[in-house]
């Protein structure tokens, strides 16, 4: 079976070349990265929250999650400053294919 990456490459460029009449391959639409992101506001009360949806997010993209924190503190969320409130995986080459 041929995976995604062949198939694009072997099929779908250059029917996408032809159709959109381009002269150079390098210029055929591809993708090169997927973002997955997952905003976790309940974990600021619960940190067994955390790291439920930490397990669920690396058992979806395949890799592990960093952890962007908060810029500022504000009060009617109770969130502080610096609080890691989400998760952000970035897929590229051979895991975007497999995850496409």
């Amino acid at each position: 079976m041929a995976t995604l990456k062949d198939k694009y490459r072997g099929e779908i460029a250059p029917k996408l070349k032809e159709e959109l009449g381009l002269s150079n391959p390098m210029a055929v639409p591809r993708i090169t990265k997927i973002t997955l992101n997952m905003g976790v506001g309940e974990a600021v009360c619960d940190n067994q929250v955390f790291e439920n949806a930490l397990s669920d997010m690396e058992k979806i993209a395949g890799q592990k999650p960093v952890f962007p924190k908060s810029r500022k503190s504000i009060a009617c969320f109770k969130i502080p400053d610096g609080l890691p409130i989400c998760f952000q995986v970035t897929l590229r080459y051979a895991r975007l294919y497999d995850f496409l």
